[in-house]
């Protein structure tokens, strides 16, 4: 269970380094730097378990939020990885913070079973 939680870790910090090319840095960066966070005291051990609840249930009312602003289902890839269109960037904000929950619900299940 330790080497799922380091490969979390390794996903969420590259999440993290390609939002600095996203049009709200500002806003993703933060929340994908704090999943790595959990990521990584979860693979030490040392998960706080009522911060990850929390902060999961803060993901999935952001993502579904964010799905809630589409218009339309355009996919998630089309032509490439440029963003297209309004929806295909809501769209893959709320996947990512749909990662972000299974990530942290995750930690949340392993940090339980450990005690």
């Amino acid at each position: 269970m330790k080497y799922i939680s380091l490969t979390f870790f390794v996903i969420f910090l590259l999440f993290t380094y390609w939002q600095f090319n996203d049009p709200d840095p500002i806003l993703w960066i933060p929340i994908y730097g704090i999943a790595a966070y959990c990521a990584f005291r979860s693979y030490q051990g040392a998960t706080n378990k009522e911060m990850v609840l929390v902060l999961a249930f803060m993901a999935a009312a952001a993502g579904i939020n964010s799905w809630t602003q589409m218009t339309a289902w355009e996919g998630l890839v089309t032509e490439g990885l440029a963003m297209k269109t309004h929806n295909q960037e809501v769209a893959r904000e709320a996947l990512g913070l749909g990662i972000c929950v299974f990530a942290l619900l995750f930690f949340w299940v392993t940090a339980k079973s450990e005690k």
